[in-house]
């Protein structure tokens, strides 16, 4: 790491919180400086299968944040060379496999949840996993949204391949109730939330996690002198996700938003990132 490159990252990590939606500007003193850049460098020269956990349940549909970001990666990875899988349940699986490489996983409370993770990580070796935006298991197992109601029934377990994993893990999250918040379980327990359990090697915030996962292709981007942010469009992906059935998280409406806000203040994320890595003046 270079002194320019940690100070990037911390720059990047500041930007991505600076709204505090959700309390993650709090929590942020709980990461070591440079975790967008630690966690890049995991993804920097992999050129074998990613798996991305995404797909945060809402209702009898999934919700816009997480999706969008996990789909911008999936361009990326394949962009410089890796072979991305996502990993979901029902019902975004089906909405997503004409289009995408999908494993889909059992949704609900069942006794084959390792099982199942043990063989997908046998059939892929994946070189990394990432998780953005997908439930992590709290203390008790179960699973629960924002507003502390369960969702365990309707929730896919992805917690396992995490903790299965012999490679590197990456965790983005906005609100505490994500896989990854274990990290940092003593500050997540200052929030009024059901705080996540499960740990990854490097855990993402943002106060969207879709912004979180343009942080990482900004980075890759800045390294390899090519601006795969420009390659983006969210607003493409989240018109592609709603035809599908897709809701805001928030409002749990059919609309071309994420978390209650409008496309242009993702679109401002971007051309801030853009600024920072040097590809827009």
């Amino acid at each position: 790491m270079t002194t320019n490159e940690v100070q990037l990252s911390q720059q990047i990590e500041d930007l991505l919180v600076a709204r505090n939606l959700r309390g993650m500007k709090d929590v942020q003193p709980a990461l070591t400086p440079g975790y967008y850049l630690r966690a890049a460098q995991l993804l920097r020269n992999c050129r074998g299968t990613v798996l991305i956990g995404t797909g945060f349940p809402v209702v009898d549909t999934f919700e816009t944040d997480g999706p969008v970001g996990a789909l911008a990666l999936y361009k990326t990875l394949e962009t410089l060379g890796a072979t991305p899988v996502i990993v979901c349940g029902k019902p975004i699986s089906g909405m997503l496999k004409a289009d995408y490489r999908v494993h889909e996983i059992s949704v609900g409370e069942h006794a084959q949840r390792e099982e199942e993770a043990q063989a997908a990580l046998q059939h892929y070796q994946p070189s990394a996993i990432i998780s953005i935006e997908r439930p992590g298991q709290a203390e008790d197992g179960g699973y629960y949204n924002m507003r502390g109601e369960s969702i365990s029934a309707r929730t896919a377990c992805f917690d396992a391949f995490v903790r299965a994993a012999d490679c590197p893990t990456i965790g983005i999250g906005d609100g505490g109730n994500e896989i990854g918040m274990g990290n940092i379980r003593d500050a997540i327990s200052k929030l009024n939330i059901v705080p996540a359990a499960t740990c990854v090697d490097e855990l993402l915030i943002a106060d969207v996690s879709n912004w979180g996962a343009y942080g990482l292709i900004a980075l890759l981007g800045y390294w390899q002198g090519r601006d795969l942010l420009a390659e983006i469009d969210p607003l493409e992906i989240l018109r592609y996700l709603s035809s599908r059935g897709s809701v805001d998280g928030v409002t749990r409406l059919n609309e071309l938003t994420e978390d209650g806000l409008q496309p242009s203040e993702g679109d401002q994320i971007l051309a801030d990132l853009r600024r920072l890595t040097g590809f827009l003046e």
